[in-house]
């Protein structure tokens, strides 16, 4: 499973107990200040001062292999610790990544690392352009200087990236526990993508500012292409094999994930008039582009998925490809590229809102904690799609944004404008972790700079004070359903995951030839999915019949098997939701699964016809309504008042609540406001 380090988990690891807690008394201590500073009439919602808290200057030493900007005159830059835990009175106290030596005082990771600095960087940069700070403009140049000193500038890493540094500026090429690539700048990275991307920005804003600087930026944002052009870039026009589908070969790390944070820096340097930055835009953004799916096909319903390792795994955290392709395809007059973006924002994510929000993982189905990278990530994607498209899509930012405010599982905001504090995550069960270290300051504060320079978008994010409900994606568990006697629940020795995704509930069902697994499903309509196990080799198919009473409505078959070669995946087969073709009768129904082979049947998915979200706002209410299918909807209305209905690309097709229902166009989306 391919993650970040510093994923929700990982930080709930190192926290206290103390940092998590019910929602219910994070609520009494937080929603009042928070809500009266993020309501302030004209006051602006990004505050640096908690980014500002956790910088720390760092003395460095120039080598043969690592230096910086001007650090004979300045032998110092400034960098952001990468944890913050709470200290239990309030405030926050600094840490590194790891356990701390008592006699070296260093950490087993390092205090700082490369990709909390780069986009720091970003953060500042984006500040200075936007207000004209001063403050930012130095603090952007002296964190761009931090993380030049990390880059490789000789031997055969050149241009690559040492992800970790301690606090005396040493730098720590293989961390504990050991993370790939060991060393850290022996391959391309995320780190390294994330170098281009703050590298590339701050190129263009240092341009005219102080050619000198800038100069020096677009020199090692060209040593970081000269290191991609010996891996992915080099590969340009390859394919690789993933259970069956050919995928690019050219993603930075295997990734569109990476590669749409490169694609960010190489986007900004392209439109300042960088010829070498334009050219590798191009190359990545093709490969981006095809990791879109087509939500014809059911899951994951549009999206950009993230990674050539699976076709049925997404994450919201780093999910900036939607934001990369959009940003590249302005840039470079690609339309295809806008119009996958496009698609990304209004079939999929009003799908994750009425998941319950931005999860870190559908593997194939939602689950996780949630976190600010994540709820960052659908935002940015939306705000900059909607360049494109409809005023829909700015709706759609505001209700995305609402988690920072309160749209959350915890009901609870996690973004404290008075302070700058980001909260380090969100739990299913509303469990909220208080700590809030540079990842999550850093992508709240990428968010509320963009709420910051669209307000229309940011009253509808701050009106919104909690989640009410939301009722989307659910399964039915095979190994809960009735069996018919020949077959066998398995429970794998390794657990739920199967090297490509989660086994919902954690066990399959084996189902022999001429054997049948039965559901009930209570709900009226929808629109189902088989989530099975397939095998690479062929395995007879799984054939659907659904029953209203003793009727037979329809049938359909999927395969149990066939995917074949499963190429650079790590394991055989692969986990992924595949539509049955019709929609659910109202009224109860029987869904019946039998085996023409060797059947492995994980669950029976059920997607309503009509996802939806209801929020509390500051004036009443807010509902979404996300239609699945092709036609035109009519549904009781779930929040009372008016709104409109869009397209799937957010134009506008008239008024959605009227003669007491709300309508929604076909593979379209309904916003009322009451």
């Amino acid at each position: 499973m391919k993650t970040t380090r510093r994923t929700f988990l990982a930080l709930a690891a190192g926290a206290s107990a103390l940092a998590l807690f019910p929602a219910d008394a994070a609520r009494a201590q937080t929603t009042g200040a928070i809500r009266s500073a993020a309501g302030g009439s004209g006051r602006r919602l990004t505050n640096l001062a908690h980014l500002r808290f956790l910088l720390a200057d760092v003395p460095v030493t120039a080598s043969a292999a690592h230096t910086t900007y001007g650090i004979d005159a300045r032998p110092l830059v400034r960098a952001p610790w990468t944890y913050a835990d709470a200290d239990g009175a309030g405030g926050y106290r600094p840490v590194g990544g790891g356990s701390r030596d008592a006699v070296t005082g260093y950490w087993s990771q390092g205090a700082y690392n490369a990709d909390d600095i780069a986009r720091a960087a970003v953060v500042f940069l984006r500040d200075w352009r936007a207000t004209g700070d001063r403050q930012s403009r130095e603090d952007a140049r002296d964190v761009l200087r931090a993380l030049a000193y990390l880059q490789t500038v000789t031997g055969e890493n050149a241009g690559r990236v040492v992800l970790w540094q301690q606090e005396d500026g040493t730098l720590t090429p293989s961390a504990i526990p050991v993370e790939l690539p060991d060393p850290s700048d022996s391959a391309e990275s995320y780190w390294l993508a994330r170098t281009v991307w703050a590298f590339g920005e701050g190129y263009a804003a240092f341009r005219r500012e102080d050619p000198a600087f800038a100069t020096f930026l677009l020199d090692r944002l060209h040593l970081c292409l000269d290191a991609v052009a010996r891996e992915s870039l080099g590969r340009a026009g390859q394919w690789v094999r993933s259970d069956g589908r050919d995928l690019p070969a050219w993603l930075i790390a295997g990734g569109a994930d990476a590669t749409a944070e490169a694609v960010l820096g190489l986007a900004a340097a392209a439109e300042a008039g960088d010829a070498a930055s334009r050219r590798a835009l191009q190359t990545y953004a093709e490969g981006i582009a095809a990791m879109a799916t087509d939500p014809a096909q059911g899951w994951p319903f549009g999206a950009v998925l993230p990674w050539t390792g699976s076709l049925g795994f997404w994450h919201a955290w780093g999910a900036a490809a939607p934001e990369a392709l959009s940003r590249a395809g302005s840039v470079l007059g690609r339309r295809d590229w806008v119009a996958a973006s496009l698609t990304d924002a209004g079939r999929f994510t009003p799908q994750v809102l009425a998941s319950g929000g931005p999860h870190n993982a559908w593997a194939p189905l939602p689950a996780e904690a949630q976190i600010a990278y994540g709820a960052h990530g659908r935002l940015a994607g939306a705000v900059q799609a909607s360049s494109a498209g409809g005023e829909g899509l700015r709706v759609l930012a505001g209700l995305i944004a609402g988690w920072f405010f309160g749209a959350n599982t915890a009901g609870i905001p996690v973004y404290d404008p008075a302070t700058g504090v980001t909260f380090d995550g969100v739990e299913t069960d509303g469990r909220v972790n208080r700590n809030s270290g540079a990842e999550s300051t850093i992508h709240g504060l990428l968010a509320m700079q963009l709420l910051d320079a669209d307000p229309d978008i940011a009253a509808i994010a701050t009106s919104i004070t909690g989640l009410r409900s939301f009722r989307g994606l659910r399964s039915i568990d095979a190994a809960s359903a009735r069996l018919s006697a020949g077959c066998e629940v398995v429970r794998p020795d390794g657990g739920a995951w199967t090297g490509e995704g989660n086994l919902s509930g954690g066990a399959y069902v084996r189902v022999p030839a001429g054997e049948s697994v039965e559901f009930d499903v209570a709900e009226p309509g929808g629109i189902l999915h088989g989530l099975v196990w397939r095998q690479a080799a062929d395995a007879g198919d799984a054939v659907w019949e659904v029953f209203s009473g003793s009727r037979r409505v329809w049938t359909s078959r999927t395969a149990a098997g066939g995917t074949g070669d499963r190429g650079l995946t790590e394991a055989d087969g692969m986990l992924v939701p595949q539509l049955l073709g019709g929609e659910l009768p109202e009224g109860p129904v029987t869904v019946r699964c039998t085996s023409t082979g060797d059947l492995r049947l994980n669950a029976l998915v059920i997607q309503p016809r009509v996802a939806t979200a209801v929020y509390a706002t500051t004036t009443g209410s807010a509902a979404l309504y996300a239609n699945g299918t092709g036609s035109d909807v009519r549904v009781a209305p779930l929040a009372p008042g008016s709104g409109r209905a869009y397209e799937a690309d957010g134009s506008q097709r008239g008024q959605a609540a009227a003669s007491g229902a709300v309508r929604v166009r076909g593979t379209g989306f309904s916003i009322t406001l009451g």
